[in-house]
């Protein structure tokens, strides 16, 4: 700190000075040091102006979800859309029940056997019926036990395909529908100060 107060103090009282006076060394130490302190402000500035003029800035990111946030929020508190996440929640729920319990273990407990038949209908309704015979001859407790586990196998086959289906085709909202319409218009409105890929 002291050296630095030095330099200063020389550096002022050399300004008032002629420079042809001074010794060639000391003169070339103030020119290093002036230019040093010049480069340093230089490159200060470069980076705030940078930072500033960046597009693919953070601030911009948060910008773009904190406007989807609160818009997400104000239209949650809308009654139409409200009833419509409603309708569309419970379609959407029903359809996949439907085709998980519905139609993949009906398609699939007549596919099988049909592909076992060698796609021979005569052979398949042949091996079918010997089986249907012994079940209506069976006794009681052997009908329940063959009708429950073949209950839990349509159950368990249902429940797998429900859940591959909840993740192939996902649930839709219509909030988030709305939202992706409004920030299309808001990245619009707002392009110069947006990245190109949110």
């Amino acid at each position: 700190m002291t050296t630095d107060f030095h330099d200063g103090a020389l550096a002022g009282s050399a300004a008032n000075t002629d420079p042809e006076a001074l010794p060639s060394g000391y003169s070339s130490h103030l020119s290093g040091t002036g230019h040093a302190r010049e480069s340093s402000a230089n490159r200060s500035r470069e980076q705030a102006t940078g930072h500033a003029d960046n597009p693919n800035s953070e601030p911009s990111v948060a910008a773009y979800w904190a406007a989807r946030r609160r818009y997400l929020d104000s239209i949650r508190k809308v009654p139409e859309l409200r009833q419509r996440f409603i309708s569309a929640l419970g379609i959407y729920i029903l359809r996949r029940a439907l085709w998980s319990f519905g139609f993949f273990p009906v398609v699939i407990a007549f596919w099988v056997p049909l592909v076992l038949s060698s796609f021979n209908p005569v052979i398949l309704v042949g091996d079918v019926l010997p089986t249907l015979q012994a079940f209506v001859n069976a006794n009681p407790e052997v009908q329940a036990n063959t009708i429950s586990t073949l209950v839990i196998a349509w159950l368990s086959l249902g429940f797998f395909f429900l859940v591959f289906d909840f993740v192939l085709t996902p649930f839709r909202s219509p909030y988030q529908y709305e939202a992706d319409v409004h920030m299309r218009a808001w990245e619009q409105r707002n392009h110069d100060e947006l990245p190109d890929k949110v």
